[in-house]
């Protein structure tokens, strides 16, 4: 599958760093409820090694998927790296033992954390780290992340950390973390039902920083549209598909992280990059949101 194939390319801001817009998002590698090991582990190398023969050099993770589960596949799949593959992952959050989503952002744990990321994913310096900021449920959460970011930038003086970004952050969250240190990505929940962000991304796209959706098929309760449905049986494609086009569509800086455990279900995802949507479709497209209850 050819790079235009795959969305497009993308350079993130002020770096030497080129993607194609579709990669692909390793929380699905783990099991169930993104906990401990694959029923299947040689099924979920099989699809980090399909998606980067087929062009995928953006692959989203972070160690406390598992945990640490989603690293250690990375690492026992595409170690040594080849050229040009760019992993981002995640600090600001941990699993207990009892499996929930607790937030790690103390300076002690996101020092620890980027320590973790690099031993297990085989790395000495990480490309690009977000901040995830740990709101309730898969909400962001308010109030000043400026001690975190800091403390990443102090990490990436020491070159542990070549980039920064921030995920699940406000628009507040994400302009003051701009006033500590350079951010060359933003991501966030948002997808054809979920457009909290249509007005953050115009931003973004006016400084040319890359926003990241994720959820880019819901996440956890997949898209259900009629419209969706209607639009893709159409076209000839599945609903998924048809909803990754239009992330493509919506926006330039639009990179997509699509996850899945299924060879087969990858590579309907690296398809979308190729379907071309009308400005009919999209104006229908757009009725996704406004029918969509929140």
């Amino acid at each position: 599958m050819t790079e235009a194939k795959l969305g497009g390319r993308f350079t993130f801001l002020g770096t030497s760093l080129t993607v194609n817009r579709i990669g692909y998002g390793a929380m699905q590698l783990a099991g169930p409820g993104v906990w401990g090991p694959p029923k299947d582990p040689d099924a979920a190398v099989a699809v980090l090694r399909e998606a980067v023969a087929a062009g995928v050099n953006h692959i989203d993770t972070s160690d406390y998927y598992g945990p640490h589960v989603t690293n250690q596949i990375i690492r026992k799949a595409l170690h040594p790296y080849p050229k040009g593959l760019v992993i981002v992952t995640k600090l600001g959050g941990r699993r207990p033992p009892d499996r929930s989503w607790q937030p790690a952002n103390s300076p002690q744990e996101l020092i620890a954390g980027v320590h973790d990321n690099l031993r297990n994913l085989g790395l000495e310096r990480i490309e690009i780290v977000n901040y995830r900021v740990i709101g309730s449920g898969h909400g962001t959460g308010e109030g000043s992340i400026a001690e975190q970011v800091t403390v990443l930038a102090e990490l990436q003086r020491k070159g542990l950390i070549r980039y920064i970004g921030v995920s699940n952050a406000t628009a507040a969250q994400v302009a003051e973390a701009q006033t500590i240190t350079d951010i060359v990505c933003v991501q966030n929940n948002y997808n054809l039902a979920h457009r909290d962000d249509d007005f953050l991304i115009e931003d973004l796209a006016r400084q040319n920083i890359a926003y990241v959706p994720f959820f880019p098929l819901g996440g956890f309760t997949p898209l259900q549209s009629s419209i969706l449905l209607a639009v893709a049986e159409r076209l000839g494609e599945t609903p998924m598909q048809v909803a990754l086009a239009w992330l493509l569509h919506r926006s330039p800086n639009i990179l997509l992280i699509p996850g899945t455990s299924s060879v087969g279900h990858l590579r309907e995802n690296l398809a979308a990059g190729e379907l071309k949507l009308s400005q009919q479709v999209l104006a229908e497209l757009d009725g996704v949101a406004s029918s969509a209850v929140h």
